[in-house]
């Protein structure tokens, strides 16, 4: 605000004087409005009219900003993001750091990568050399990085303050608690240099992107800090220190590394903390943060140009080398510019930096913030995680108790015999009256004989009697069959007499006992019943593998070909199991099974010629083949099998022939799903789910069902021990987590397996990828998180078939193809699916470094975080196993398996005493894909919270899918020796030793509990 005075005489222009100034953020511009308004403090400069003004009374102003049309786009809005940087301090800087002297401009400055060329660059400058003696204010105001505010106040943020925190909630370096003396003394009687600056990035939605593959792949920041002498401006105009001496370049160049990893962790928009300055070397920077050139040195990184930064500025707006210097540099920028692989050579005094080295001596660090609008990686909120627990449990009608054989007929007779007797007497009272029954022994027998007769007669008269007859004779009959076993015609009639006399005896000595007992007032109920559907079964089979518990999983899948022997789908199911097993020759006899049943099922005729592939039968091989590709010919797996088999057969024409064929059916088919706009939809059937299918291959989706199938390399060579097969079962949430990724293109696991796929054919192949859309309805591939492209080869369709079956033998010819496909490679998924086969071999260290490779590809894939905690939790790291399952389980898209990563993450809770997350993990667990281990792992949790109600209930459930489990006999006993129930603990105890629990821990836990109730063990 500028005041005008009055002309003078003599005076040729009008004199103005600057009274105030205000600052209007403009920000709200940049989140979508066109025009706003807002009333800004209007602060007076000094010597100004309006500095007299009494305490409390401000002056201001109303200001309404307006654009023709908004800056931003919807789509740059909703994916755009706002990034903040706040520079607090630099503190325990060096000694040789000065007030006295000539002046310096302490600057600091950081990159934010753009989806161009060049980054955008960020400056802090002017930082203000404090002597220390005491600490900063807090809150103390953010300032704004701009250089032309006059009034003092004016360059302060309104509602934005640094509040400072416990040094042990910070994500920088020094937030241990060694370190906080240090930083008691550093913050209160060391020299510091202050900023208090906050400069603001709008990242676009490209840069958004860009902007997180480069923290996955450098994870750490380069935030250099210098100090560049000033000279003033000229007498008589306003003292700016903006500019350099022509003849002095920057020294005390150091840098700072900041991780900027935790911003990719869900939920995260913010990081603070204090970071390490070390001596800016080239060579050493270059290593760790992958940055060529120095913002402040190198003139490679064009400095004025970088410093606009979309359409919030940083606070640099001039040169800060001095032209001279610039054009010294320049010849050495254009030369290095010329290599980008490597790190360039430098002078030797950019090597040796003893400048620098005096931040590492004084332990100087920089406290800064960077903050973020929204977070790059959204987490689920926790309403909804609540809402789902609440969603956990469907109602399930209360289990009876049951009663088996001859006392459960005699059990029924007892029932019988009490309903007729109420109603009899119902009816005597009705003729009679209540009264008379209660004069009891003031009756004579005449008259209860007179009353008998005409009860018999009414009963008779009235169709009752004979309603009492058809209402026992069922009962009747259960004890003739159950007690005394006769099913068959009596050989004469002196025996059937016989029979119903011993008959007669016996029904009225139980009439006698039933009419004794106190008469319930409530009849049971029908018993209910507890049906197992075969999406379910096939669930109890996977984890039954995983477990390597291969005779119940055999069980299992037995049971689904007894209850729907017709149903090919279960038959190639049990197929695969045996190829899991090694048996080869009953997976030929399953998928032959399968094809009888239809001999137009494709992937019947493909699984049979896999199988004579591998039993060398290879005229057989060549008749499914072929036959498949004549009954669809569009089928790309189909075609690419047929190829294989042809370089089994060293006949290249008809290989090339076969491949170009199964490559023209997947362009036919990329090129439709583009017209109609699915080319990334996947095709889920409604009320499927993905889960678990079979251990080693890939995720299936079954209509309705809550069970899905990934399957994972099992070991090469027909010879392979089923030992790492088995193992393999136990980590197959993990590889499946990884195959069933839906996007990652599945690489050869052993890029030197040797395949000779032609030259023709390889210029074929370099065309566009297919959406990672399984060709089988029964195949179903998860989606892959944050847009990432789902694309894929001929030979990842195929590999993704063959996992599904387990024919690992088959997937290495496959897998060495795609590793030399033009579009293949390594990959996120080339290195996931590595990992799952060091992790067949046990080989943990191999395993770990192919996960660090894929986290470095794809850092937001939950099916690394999944991968990476079963890898530690085989290897008995569950702390750190933990750290990476609860990662998984806080990403807003789940892994692709999430089974065995609840199951897994509940069991390391219930290690570390953690009841309450066992118990929230489980519930996930069971409203997914519940089994006999989520509710065992459920009432294990609720056991041990004292929730002996809700504990009992989840072990019956467990009970009920699996009553051969001895750990749910154990804890049923332990409940049932709790709630003092001594016939049920016995019970429960009984099967536990049947079953052989193997947990002497458990185990002693019974025995202790039984000493001390006095009951629940027979023996003593």
């Amino acid at each position: 605000m500028t005041e005008v005075l009055p002309k003078e005489k003599k005076q040729k222009d009008e004199k103005t004087l600057i009274v105030g100034q205000a600052v209007v953020d403009l920000l709200p511009l940049v989140e979508g409005e066109s025009s706003f308004e807002t009333m800004v403090p209007l602060h007076p400069v000094l010597g100004s009219p309006l500095e007299p003004l009494q305490p409390g009374i401000k002056c201001s102003l109303e200001v309404k900003v307006s654009v023709a049309e908004p800056l931003l786009t919807t789509a740059q809005i909703l994916g755009g993001n706002l990034l903040k940087v706040t520079l607090e301090a630099a503190y325990s800087v060096p000694e040789s750091f000065i007030p006295i002297g000539p002046l310096q401009n302490y600057m600091v400055s950081l990159q934010v990568p753009s989806a161009g060329e060049k980054d955008y660059t960020i400056f802090f400058k002017n930082g203000t050399l404090k002597l220390g003696g005491e600490r900063e204010p807090v809150p103390r105001p953010k300032k704004w990085p701009i250089a032309n505010i006059l009034a003092p106040g004016a360059n302060n943020i309104p509602d934005a303050f640094i509040v400072g925190g416990p040094y042990e909630e910070e994500d920088g370096e020094l937030n241990h608690p060694e370190d906080r003396e240090f930083r008691n003394q550093s913050e209160s009687i060391k020299k510091r240099i202050t900023w208090d600056l906050e400069s603001r990035c709008y990242l676009d939605p490209p840069a958004v992107v860009s902007f997180q593959k480069r923290i996955a792949d450098c994870r750490l920041w380069p935030v250099e800090i210098t100090r560049v002498p000033l000279v003033t401006a000229p007498k008589g105009k306003t003292a700016k220190f903006d500019k350099m001496d022509d003849e002095n370049s920057l020294s005390f160049h150091g840098v700072a590394y900041v991780n900027m990893v935790p911003l990719l962790y869900p939920g995260v928009k913010r990081i603070r903390g204090a970071f390490h300055v070390h001596p800016y070397i080239d060579s050493i920077v270059y290593e760790k943060t992958k940055c060529l050139f120095s913002v402040f040195r190198d003139t490679g990184h064009n400095l004025i140009p970088n410093n606009k930064i979309g359409g919030v500025n940083s606070p640099l707006s001039k040169p800060v080398i001095s032209k001279n210097l610039k054009e010294e540099k320049i010849q050495a920028s254009s030369i290095k510019s010329q290599s980008s692989d490597t790190p360039l050579e430098t002078e030797s005094s950019l090597n040796h930096n003893p400048e620098g080295q005096q931040y590492v001596e004084a332990g100087t660090y920089i406290v800064l913030e960077i903050q973020l609008d929204k977070a790059l990686v959204p987490k689920r909120m926790p309403e909804e995680l609540a809402r789902r627990v609440k969603e956990m449990i469907p109602p399930r009608p209360p289990l009876t108790r049951r009663t088996g054989g001859a006392q459960k007929a005699v059990s029924d007779y007892h029932m019988q015999i009490k309903s007729i007797s109420r109603v009899i007497l119902d009816e005597y009272h009705r003729m009679f009256g209540k009264q008379v029954a209660k004069l009891d022994s003031d009756i004579d027998s005449e008259t209860l004989e007179e009353q008998k007769c005409q009860l018999n007669y009414e009963l008779n008269c009235s169709g009752k009697y004979f309603a009492f007859k058809e209402q026992l004779k069922h009962a009747v009959v259960k004890i003739v069959r159950e007690k005394y076993l006769k099913t068959t015609p009596f050989e004469s009639q002196e025996t059937l007499q016989t029979f119903i006399s011993e008959l007669y005896v016996f029904l009225v000595d139980q009439m006698h006992v039933a009419l004794n007992q106190t008469m319930p007032d409530d009849v049971q109920g029908a018993v209910s019943t507890i049906h197992m559907s075969s999406e379910q079964l096939r669930l109890f089979a996977f984890e039954a593998e995983v477990n390597e518990n291969f005779e119940m999983a055999e069980v299992y899948y037995e049971e689904r070909l007894v209850r729907e022997p017709q149903n090919l789908e279960h038959w190639l199911d049990y197929g695969a199991f045996c190829l899991l097993t090694q048996d080869n020759t009953k997976a030929q006899e399953c998928f032959r099974k399968a094809l009888s049943l239809n001999q137009n099922h494709i992937h019947s005729l493909l699984l049979c010629g896999v199988l004579a592939v591998l039993l060398e039968n290879y005229e057989q091989a060549e008749v499914f083949f072929e036959d498949a590709t004549c009954l669809e010919p569009t089928n790309v797996v189909a075609w690419t099998l047929l190829g294989l088999y042809y370089e089994i057969q060293n006949n290249d024409i008809r290989m090339e022939m076969a491949f170009h064929e199964a490559l023209k059916q997947l362009q036919a088919r990329v090129t439709k799903q583009k017209s109609t706009g699915t080319l990334l939809e996947i095709p889920v059937e409604e009320g499927g789910k993905v889960t678990v299918e079979s251990s080693l291959g890939i995720c299936r989706m079954a209509s309705g069902s809550s069970t899905g199938a990934l399957k994972v390399d099992a070991p090469t060579g027909p010879t392979a021990p089923s030992s790492i097969l088995d193992e393999l079962l136990e980590e197959p949430s993990k590889l499946q987590l990884q195959l069933q990724e839906p996007v990652l293109s599945v690489q050869s696991q052993d890029p030197t397996i040797s395949q000779r796929p032609s030259n023709q054919f390889a210029k074929e192949i370099s065309t566009k990828r297919e959406a990672s859309k399984c060709q089988d309805s029964s195949i179903f591939l998860h989606p892959t998180p944050y847009g990432v492209s789902q694309t894929s080869t001929i030979f990842m369709e195929t590999i993704r078939f063959l996992m599904k079956v387990n024919a690992v033998q088959y997937v290495h010819r496959v897998l060495a193809h795609e590793l030399l496909c033009p579009q293949g490679g390594p990959s996120c998924e080339y290195y996931l699916v590595l990992a799952q086969t060091h992790l067949l071999k046990k080989d943990f260290a191999k395993a770990e470094e192919c996960l660090q490779q894929a986290a470095q590809m794809d850092y937001l894939n939950p099916n690394v975080w999944g991968l990476k905690g079963h890898l530690y939790f085989l290897s008995g790291n569950h702390a750190e196993a933990k750290a990476c399952y609860e990662r998984t389980v806080s990403f807003v898209v789940d892994a692709s398996e999430m089974h065995f990563i609840f199951l897994r993450l509940g069991h390391i809770y219930l290690e570390d005493k953690e009841y309450e997350k066992a118990k929230k993990t489980y519930l996930q667990a069971c409203k997914r894909s519940p089994s006999c281990l989520t509710w065992l792992g459920l009432g294990i949790a609720c056991y041990r919270l004292e929730e002996i109600t809700e504990a009992e209930d989840a072990l019956s459930e467990a009970n009920a899918l699996n009553n051969n489990n001895a750990e749910v006999w154990a804890y049923l006993a332990l409940v049932s020796l709790k709630a003092g129930r001594q016939l049920e603990a016995e019970q429960a105890y009984k099967y536990t030793k049947k079953l052989n629990l193997k947990d002497e821990t458990l185990l002693a836990e019974i025995h202790m509990l039984q000493e001390t109730v006095g009951f629940g063990n027979p023996s003593f």
